[in-house]
């Protein structure tokens, strides 16, 4: 029951992150109007075409919410990190509680009648289908509790049989057509995810040709170079090859082999990344943290030696927990790529991965001394999609690495958060559940 509930308030959370990031280019625009149309309309409904009721602290109330969105740019990194969150309260009181209450108060007047379903429509642009409902419900009964507690004579009808229908009309189609246009977005999803193991699956059978035909050939050169060099000796050889050439020729077949164990790596990577099935927990093991580090260093594709020595790895703390190898050695694969591009980028830093178990929570660390993040762009690193980098330079990234290392972690049942300055380090926290699981 719990993690159902868990499981639920992620998926409300993870899809107002999304509209937020969205509508925010927007926010300001839509936050001065609100600053100023809230004590505005109080002027023109009080005394312009004045109606039975009106509410002034209210209506400041409101104006008080949105000040803050209109310095968004100048939050601190921590406070930009809840903006989705005030982003949904504000909302909330704005849209479905004011407008119900207003048009409670107003005995169902026809402005009110017209202005609350505007707002219907406004909801239904800024919010998804599942927390359209969720905010529609919650908002219009804590209205109709105001009502009741501020009103010494309340009416038993308020909003008459023949509107009734409008607005259940309004949120019944804005639900639908929301959840039609993110069915529509998974099915998009879903078509990328088979292009691309069409595209991974022709590009794997002569990957697995030429690294079968290199490894086999390892085998037989060392004896054919061993022959050579015996009739050359003997004078058999009539167009002798350079001695620069024969000592290529022992580390060459290696070369062939890693470049294809690194071809392969790379479009594991680009599709565990693009997966949009989700991860089940009845397919959930026990794991080791320190064996999937160990696996996700051995096999990640570095450019050199000398990139490799930029990661330490600290095995202080071992522990277990319930999850998948592979998909967890891909979620730092993501981490390692991300941090060793900007790394390359900036000219500095380095890598470590540190892990601390304890009751309380087990937790794997990784934190990178490279570029770091800007405060306005950390909020949106894990939106499916978002892609950043700096100004100067293509932003070529997918915007679905990231995505992919949230979503994994849900499943575990853990979480990952990042924190990071701009110029000095990126810390990701990957948090895990208390419990420890002992292999059996």
């Amino acid at each position: 029951m719990v993690s159902g509930l868990n499981y639920l308030a992620t998926v409300l959370y993870n899809a107002i992150q999304e509209r937020t990031y969205l509508f925010e280019r927007r926010i300001l625009a839509f936050s001065i109007t609100a600053v100023v149309g809230f004590p505005l309309y109080y002027v023109i409904w009080h005394d312009l075409f004045p109606q039975p009721y009106e509410n002034l602290p209210l209506r400041l109330t409101g104006s008080a919410l949105f000040l803050p969105l209109i310095f968004t740019k100048h939050w601190p990194s921590w406070a930009h990190r809840h903006l989705p969150i005030y982003w949904y309260f504000v909302m909330l009181y704005a849209l479905p509680f004011f407008f119900t209450f207003m048009l409670l108060k107003n005995h169902s007047s026809t402005v009110w009648l017209l202005s609350t379903l505007i707002a219907v429509f406004l909801m239904i642009l800024l919010l998804d289908w599942l927390n359209l409902l969720i905010q529609f419900c919650l908002g219009t009964l804590l209205a109709w509790l105001a009502y009741y507690v501020t009103t010494t004579e309340q009416q038993s009808v308020f909003i008459s049989l023949e509107s009734l229908p409008i607005y259940l009309f309004a949120i019944v189609l804005g639900s639908i057509t929301n959840y039609s246009t993110e069915t529509l977005q998974q099915e998009r999803l879903r078509a990328m995810l088979a292009t691309a193991s069409n595209i991974a699956h022709e590009l794997r059978t002569p990957l697995l040709g030429i690294k079968s035909g290199a490894a086999g050939l390892q085998n037989y050169l060392p004896s054919l170079l061993s022959t050579y060099q015996i009739a050359q000796t003997q004078g058999l050889v009539a167009e002798p090859i350079r001695l620069a050439h024969l000592n290529a020729m022992h580390g060459v077949l290696k070369r062939i082999v890693d470049e294809a164990e690194h071809s392969n790596t790379v479009i594991d990577m680009l599709l565990m990344n693009a997966r949009t099935d989700g991860y089940k927990p009845d397919t959930l093991s026990v794991c080791s943290i320190g064996q999937c580090v160990e696996t996700a260093l051995k096999r990640y594709p570095f450019a050199s030696e000398k990139e490799r020595q930029l990661l330490a790895w600290d095995n202080a703390a071992e522990f277990n927990f319930l999850g998948i190898e592979l998909l967890m050695v891909h979620v730092l694969f993501n981490l390692m790529k991300n941090s060793l591009y900007h790394i390359a980028k900036s000219g500095k830093g380095s890598v470590t991965i540190q892990t601390h178990a304890s009751p309380v929570g087990n937790v794997l660390v990784f934190k990178d001394t490279g570029a770091g993040i800007p405060s306005e762009v950390l909020p949106h690193i894990f939106s499916r999609f978002y892609s950043w980098s700096p100004k100067t330079e293509n932003n070529l990234g997918s915007g679905i690495g990231l995505a992919f290392c949230r979503s994994v972690m849900i499943a575990f049942g853990g979480d990952i958060q990042c924190s990071s300055k701009l110029g000095h380090y990126t810390q990701f926290t990957l948090t895990f559940p208390a419990k420890n699981h002992d292999k059996t």
